[in-house]
């Protein structure tokens, strides 16, 4: 039994696109996916990428995916790494793939002197919360995720091109 996980590359693309709208029925948001093989095409493997897939392969076979990208915290002083996504296809569940993946990153974090390694999960997905915290991880109770997008998004650009 044989966990390898390499970088994504463009032919990729429709496997990844996949992953992520597999992850999204898991989440119950299916219907929010708005992307397509083009915009991961373009995000992933355009002029100035700014995000970043590794792909888990159990036994050849595709079982999962991290998708992430840098950022940086102002209190340390440095880049960190964020995870968007983490998912493994049920049927390759129980084999360490997740756990491999959060390895991965952990010593790309490690090797590039990276601050932190940081990520969100759903309050109800007891399982990946179970998951996460035997990895070491601590829940940020005391954070508040804000977001704004779509109309709201436009409206406040608006607003901020108006007060400029």
């Amino acid at each position: 039994m044989s966990l390898t996980i390499r970088p994504a590359v463009p032919a990729d693309v429709g496997l990844v696109l996949s992953f992520i709208r597999d992850l999204a029925a898991y989440e119950k948001l299916l219907h929010e996916v708005e992307a397509t093989e083009e915009t991961v095409a373009a995000s992933l493997f355009g002029d100035n990428p700014r995000v970043f897939c590794d792909i888990a392969e159990w036994e050849g076979r595709p079982a999962g995916f991290a998708l992430w990208f840098y950022n940086y915290s102002t209190f340390l002083g440095r880049h960190g790494l964020y995870l968007e996504d983490l998912f493994v296809r049920p049927e390759f569940r129980s084999h360490g793939i997740g756990k491999g993946l959060l390895v991965h990153l952990a010593r790309r974090c490690v090797a590039e002197g990276l601050g932190r390694l940081e990520w969100w999960v759903l309050d109800w997905n007891e399982p990946a919360i179970g998951f996460y915290r035997r990895q070491g991880a601590v829940l940020m109770d005391e954070w508040t995720v804000c977001r704004v997008t779509g109309e709201a998004l436009a409206r406040l650009a608006g607003e901020v091109e108006a007060a400029v």
